[in-house]
């Protein structure tokens, strides 16, 4: 891991330190994700299946995950693992419920009423990606939500394993959040199969789940497309950075760390300290830890991108979060609810040395579908309002559309928009032509 003296740094110095991995060379993506749309497109489960031979080693038949399938993965789950999953589970569901968005009735002034009301969406997709490891977590943070939502049709879509089965805590998982429609396809040919349909996977209106650069790439596209389906939030590899001051665990930061690293080889981890000596502690932790760990090869590539910042003071260290807008920002100082205030970009926060990002990412209750790649500046955590629609509504009585009318029509002429000013209008002379007005309405 690259250590680093901020103070010592100039402007372009202080970029590369911040700076993301660029992405891995290879042939050209995007061409490659639209002619696997296209296939999708044009083939339906036909080219989903000859997808699954070639990238997932898997003959499949059906598709669509039976009943008896369903059950056999429960059967296959420890009585330890489904306890876990359903406390994941409803403390998922309690903070969800608490950021329902409600609805919204109000005169904005007498004979002028305005509504927000809340409509789930219709259909949507779910995809759990399983690419070096399972992702019942996943599952989890999709399902909740847009059951709460009360979304009508909930598509899930993961990779088969070689033996042609889903992941069996996936399907537990789906069948613990109500999820019948559970698919087994993966990669950018299950986004494309959601976003346009097939003869077995219905077409939906929005997908959601994080994935690789080949799902990211057909999210994108199909999004792009008005005959395709929107998609949740533009996303990159998994990343990590921690405030720390003297006070902080080197163990506990130098984990926190590998906890992400070992996502992905694209995967980002970052220490801002104003201590050289933790500085010091973790690196050699880090260092000492990475040889046992099952995944280790990922974790060395990783950690290529990793840095160890040290900075004057707490401020610059703020200041460089605010600059980076991470996705997990661990804060483990001595007063580390004294920085909250000051930050503003950071995707999800983990205040104090007794609050490790692991649990975010399974069972605190926040969402683990985050934007990353510094994307945090302006897109927020995954939450069942973004499984709904708010609508408005408009009511104007008669007095209330005297009142106000005329002040449309004055902004209308503003824009040289004559139509809008005389759709107003034509109303207005009514009501002043009966000379009355009655129940509210026109007399």
């Amino acid at each position: 891991m690259e250590r680093l003296d901020w103070q010592a740094l100039d402007e372009a110095g202080r970029r590369a330190a911040l700076a993301r991995p660029p992405a891995p060379p290879g042939p050209d993506l995007l061409p490659q994700v639209r002619a696997i749309i296209a296939k999708v497109r044009r083939d339906g489960d036909v080219a989903l299946r000859a997808y699954a031979r070639e990238f997932d080693q898997a003959e499949l038949g059906p598709l669509q995950v039976s009943p008896a399938e369903f059950v056999a993965a429960e059967s296959q789950l420890a009585p330890e693992a489904l306890g876990a999953l359903r406390v994941a589970i409803e403390n998922v569901a309690a903070f969800q419920r608490a950021l329902s968005p409600r609805e919204v009735s109000l005169e904005t002034q007498p004979g002028v009423r305005c509504e927000q009301l809340v409509r789930p969406i219709q259909s949507v997709g779910l995809y759990v990606p399983a690419g070096s490891a399972p992702l019942p977590s996943t599952a989890i943070m999709l399902a909740v939500p847009a059951r709460l939502a009360r979304c009508p049709q909930r598509v899930l879509c993961t990779p088969p394993r070689r033996d042609g089965t889903a992941d069996p805590a996936v399907l537990v998982v789906a069948r613990l959040c109500g999820i019948e429609s559970v698919f087994k396809a993966g990669g950018a040919q299950a986004i494309a199969a959601m976003a346009y349909g097939t003869g077995s996977i219905p077409k939906v209106a929005k997908i959601f789940g994080p994935g690789n650069r080949w799902v990211t790439a057909a999210k994108q596209l199909c999004a792009s497309d008005p005959e395709g389906a929107a998609m949740d939030m533009p996303a990159g590899p998994s990343e990590v950075m921690v405030i720390a001051d003297d006070g902080a665990d080197a163990s506990f930061v130098a984990l926190d760390l590998l906890a992400q690293a070992e996502h992905d080889p694209q995967a980002q981890a970052l220490l801002v300290t104003t201590s050289a000596a933790l500085a010091t502690a973790v690196a050699a932790r880090i260092a000492a830890l990475v040889a046992g760990q099952p995944r280790r090869s990922i974790l060395e590539r990783s950690l290529a991108a990793a840095r160890l910042i040290v900075v004057p003071d707490l401020a610059a260290a703020v200041a460089i979060a605010e600059s980076y807008a991470p996705e997990h920002l661990l804060i483990q100082t001595r007063a580390p609810r004294a920085l909250l205030d000051s930050i503003t970009t950071a995707s999800s926060v983990f205040l104090g040395s007794w609050s490790p990002e692991p649990l975010g990412d399974y069972c605190s209750g926040t969402n683990h579908v985050l934007p990353t790649y510094g994307y945090a500046r302006a897109y927020s955590a995954l939450s069942v309002s973004d499984f709904v629609r708010r609508m408005t509504v408009q009511e104007l009585s008669a007095e209330g559309l005297q009142q106000l009318g005329p002040v449309a029509a004055t902004l209308a002429r503003l824009e040289g928009l004559e139509a809008h000013a005389a759709a107003v209008e034509v109303r207005l002379t009514q009501l002043r032509g009966t000379g009355a007005l009655r129940a509210g309405r026109p007399a």
